[in-house]
C-alpha cells in the first residue's frame, strides 16, 4: 500500500499513478532494497539529474511493504563533504554499510621509460587491447604522459570502494532468515548475477532498478527467466534533486526489455 511521506509526493503521485501501481505490484510483499550508491551514483551524467538521498529514502518509505532499505557507501577520511553525506545517510534511515575509500595511486613518470614501453599505460588501458596498439600509438599515449609530467602531474589517483560482496552476503542472508519475499538491487553489475539467480531459484521476486545503457549483459540476460527490471527514469521526479523535478530525461530501452513493465 502506497502512503506518501510527504505533500510532495503526494502531489507527485497524483500525475503518476500507473507509475505507483506498478511499483505496487513490484513490492508485493516484504520487500527489503540494496542500494550500490558507487553504482548509482555516476548514473546522473547518464541521466541528467541526480538522486537526492534524502528524497529517495521519503519516496521507499511511502510504501508499506518495503521494510528496510540497504546503502553501500564508502567515505572519505578527514573529508568535510564525505563525512557529512556519512551522517546523512544514517540520519535519514538507511541500513547504512560503509568503509573508508581506498585511493590508490599510479605512476605516468616517462622519465626512466621507453617511448614504446607499455608499463605506464597498463593499468588504464587492458592488455587484449594494448597488444592492438602499433608502437607509434604507444609512443604517442606515451608523449601525452610526458605533457602532464611537464605540467608537474608524476601520478594519476584512482578511488575503489567495492562492496559487491557485502551486498551478496546481506541478500543471501536475508533470504536464509526470511526477511523478505522481494529483493531490490540498484546496480548493474554482473558480479551480482550469480546472488539474482540463486534469490530467483529459491522462488523470491528480484527487481532490477537501473538506467538504460547501465546494465551489465549478465544481468540484461537474466531477465528472460524472471528478473524484472525497472528503469529509474520513471521516478525521476520523486528522487531527483527538488530544481530538477520536471526534467525530462531521454528514455531508453534496457537491456532484457522482454520482462520489463510498461
Amino acid at each position: 500500500m502506497f502512503v506518501p511521506k510527504t505533500q510532495k509526493i503526494a502531489d507527485i503521485a497524483k500525475e503518476k499513478t500507473r507509475v505507483i501501481q506498478e511499483l505496487e505490484n513490484m513490492f508485493s510483499g516484504t520487500t527489503r532494497m540494496y542500494i550500490d550508491y558507487a553504482n548509482v551514483r555516476p548514473w546522473s551524467t547518464k541521466l541528467g539529474w541526480h538522486v537526492d538521498i534524502k528524497r529517495l529514502k521519503q519516496f521507499f518509505d511511502s510504501f508499506s511493504t518495503v521494510q528496510a532499505v540497504h546503502f553501500y557507501s564508502g567515505y572519505l577520511e578527514g573529508d568535510e563533504r564525505s563525512e557529512k553525506e556519512k551522517k546523512d545517510i544514517e540520519q535519514y534511515g538507511y541500513l547504512f554499510r560503509t568503509k573508508p575509500v581506498k585511493i590508490m595511486r599510479f605512476s605516468i613518470d616517462v622519465g626512466r621509460s621507453s617511448p614504446q614501453s607499455t608499463a605506464l599505460l597498463s593499468p588504464f588501458i587492458k592488455h587484449s587491447l594494448l597488444r592492438k596498439y602499433s608502437g607509434e600509438t604507444v609512443e604517442y599515449l606515451n608523449g601525452k604522459f610526458s605533457e602532464m609530467n611537464k605540467q608537474g602531474e608524476l601520478y594519476i589517483e584512482d578511488r575503489k570502494c567495492n562492496f559487491d560482496v557485502e551486498i551478496g552476503t546481506d541478500m543471501s542472508l536475508d533470504c536464509e532468515r526470511g526477511r523478505a519475499d522481494v529483493f531490490v538491487l540498484w546496480s548493474g553489475d554482473s558480479d551480482f548475477a550469480d546472488t539474482i539467480q540463486k534469490l530467483m531459484s529459491m522462488g523470491k521476486k528480484v527487481v532490477l532498478f537501473a538506467t538504460a545503457g547501465k546494465i551489465s549483459r549478465e544481468l540484461g540476460g537474466l531477465s528472460s527467466k524472471g528478473l524484472l527490471i525497472f528503469d529509474i527514469q520513471k521516478i525521476n521526479d520523486f528522487i531527483c534533486w527538488y530544481r530538477e523535478i520536471g526534467i525530462k530525461s531521454k528514455r531508453g530501452s534496457l537491456a532484457g526489455g522482454s520482462k520489463q513493465q510498461s
